[in-house]
């Protein structure tokens, strides 16, 4: 009779937790405070977890970065080793040459070329003399008396060539203003 009478405390105790159950229905929820706890507990887990993510970004971004910095001068020095072997030939060719005309023309294609790879990578000449001296643009040297006056604020010479590259200034003009 043990096994029956346990079974029939069993039964009692699942009809008393259902009684309680329909008199009290949120017996089982969470109460306030333990619902609140876990939605922080989950908020705080996605938190983390946002952190993670975008601090894995910031890292492969700056690897990205670094990589792009080492290798972003690839393609222009890929471009340029032509214009270096024919330098070289010509270099060469100095030492055993006799007549100067066809080494001053190899040497004159050489810097076609080299120009020629520059200026297909976005580098563009400056213009400057003749032209009214640009602060911007130009970086004056000295100024010298001007041989008349409608030369006068305006570039006489150039010391130094300067370049745009991509529309932007590379290198300021190293000019003589007249004055």
């Amino acid at each position: 009779m043990g096994e029956k009478e346990a079974a029939a405390q069993e039964i009692q105790t699942a009809d008393d937790a259902q009684i309680e159950k329909e008199i009290d229905p949120a017996a089982d929820e969470p109460t306030e405070t333990q619902r609140l706890t876990a939605e922080l507990a989950a908020a705080n887990d996605k938190y983390m977890r946002l952190y993670a993510e975008f601090d894995n970004y910031k890292r492969r971004i700056a690897k990205e970065r670094v990589e792009l910095m080492q290798t972003a001068g690839k393609e222009i020095i890929a471009n340029l080793l032509p214009a270096i072997d024919d330098f070289d030939r010509a270099l060469k060719a100095f030492e055993t040459a006799t007549e100067l005309a066809p080494l001053q023309e190899g040497v004159s294609l050489v810097g076609q070329k080299l120009k020629t790879i520059l200026t297909n990578q976005g580098l563009k000449e400056m213009e400057s003399i003749g032209k009214p001296f640009d602060a911007e643009l130009q970086e004056a040297i000295t100024n010298v008396p001007a041989a008349s006056d409608d030369l006068k604020g305006k570039v006489i010479d150039e010391i130094e060539k300067g370049y745009f590259l991509h529309g932007k200034v590379l290198r300021h003009a190293k000019v003589v203003v007249g004055s």
